[in-house]
């Protein structure tokens, strides 16, 4: 297979009017188009004159949750799901997905049935299933360890002792800290998701605050069990410099959702990958006001873009970071492409368009300054094909 008439980006430069040459499930090489023959290959994709990029991986999203939990009563069939979910991720130009599923005692917001326990080992036990069926993309499982779920800490150790688990990260929604550090803002999103009155938000609130949590030698362990394992540890919505020094005590490599500039600076000084949502991008500032994305990337203290809970916001944060803030595309696209790679140890097969690397590539085309994944590529393979009509 080769694809020609494109723009190639790779990690350092945009290569113009190149093709990328594709032998089985690995990029062979990058040719100028004057030394093609298009006759020497049987498959032959025309990009015409749009961008190839590699695939995008996304090591933060719970967008699987509402494809199986559509509505507050409702759970769907997971495999069903799981392959419903591919497709509409492929066409986002997805090419590996680590579905973030969260590890609840219990969900305060109560609305998304999944989370809870016995659903989310169910999922657990699919995800990795679909490694042995077929599928479209990479699926990669993502576990987001609330502290406070002590209950689950066997069950967590057990998905990682058997290669379920690919990432860890440990989380605390304790109000009045982290994420919800601002408590108003905290009443305000408890309020859009119940009809909550402020005394049973302080119940809930105290209810919180009570709960047992997992010791930092219970932490410990869970951290040197899964970096035994070769899997990334994450903290996640870091509001002070003296968590990343705990955290860089449990060996963690990536901050997720820092709260602050200062703390993703530090962060960043500390040599951590700095993960922030593609929606607040798109959206100019954080939903739960705090640290802006396109700010902290122009002050180079953000490393990874992650969809979150919006997949199509992966591809357009990059193209609007250039537009709005004349930010290269080549430095971009590695925000959602080759590093996060890095950060979950992937860069040696994905990431990048190089020669040997696994050929997961995306076309893309702009119709109208509207970027649009034309083809998403995994493993050699067309696994979508999406065009605009023009007439």
């Amino acid at each position: 297979m080769i694809i020609i008439n494109s723009s190639v980006i790779t990690a350092n430069e945009i290569l113009e009017d190149y093709a990328v040459v594709i032998n089985g499930d690995t990029i062979e090489k990058l040719l100028p188009m004057n030394e093609v023959n298009t006759e020497d290959y049987g498959n032959v994709i025309n990009a015409k004159d749009g961008y190839v990029s590699a695939g995008f991986i996304d090591i933060h999203s719970d967008y699987i949750e509402g494809i199986i939990a559509p509505r507050p009563t409702t759970i769907m069939d997971f495999n069903i799901g799981i392959k419903e979910s591919e497709r509409i991720l492929s066409s986002h130009g997805i090419t590996t997905m680590f579905h973030s599923l969260s590890i609840y005692k219990e969900d305060l917001f109560g609305h998304k049935p999944v989370r809870q326990p016995d659903n989310v080992n169910k999922l657990i036990h699919a995800i990795h299933r679909t490694h042995s069926e077929k599928h479209l993309i990479r699926h990669r499982m993502h576990a987001r360890f609330e502290l406070d779920s002590v209950e689950m800490m066997d069950k967590i150790k057990e998905h990682i002792e058997e290669n379920r688990i690919h990432l860890l990260s440990f989380m605390d929604h304790t109000p009045g800290q982290g994420q919800y550090r601002d408590i108003e803002k905290y009443r305000h999103t408890m309020k859009g998701y119940k009809d909550l009155s402020d005394d049973e938000i302080n119940a809930q609130i105290a209810v919180k605050k009570e709960l047992s949590r997992l010791s930092v030698e219970e932490m410990e362990t869970m951290s040197e069990l899964a970096r035994s394992k070769g899997i990334a540890i994450a903290s996640h919505d870091d509001d002070a410099t003296e968590k990343i020094d705990f955290n860089e005590s449990l060996n963690t490599s990536i901050s997720e959702f820092p709260i602050t500039m200062e703390v993703a600076k530090y962060a960043h000084s500390k040599g951590m990958y700095t993960l922030a949502g593609a929606p607040n991008i798109m959206l100019g500032g954080s939903h739960s006001g705090n640290l802006n994305a396109q700010d902290a990337i122009m002050e180079g203290c953000i490393s990874i873009l992650c969809s979150d809970y919006y997949p199509a916001a992966m591809l357009h944060s990059v193209f609007k970071l250039n537009r709005k803030a004349n930010y290269p595309l080549t430095e971009g696209f590695k925000l959602i492409t080759l590093n996060p790679a890095k950060a979950v140890q992937m860069d040696d097969e994905i990431g990048s368009i190089e020669a040997g690397k696994k050929a997961d590539l995306n076309i893309i085309r702009l119709f109208d300054d509207y970027p649009t994944i034309t083809e998403c590529i995994v493993n050699g393979k067309v696994v979508s094909r999406y065009h605009y009509r023009i007439d």
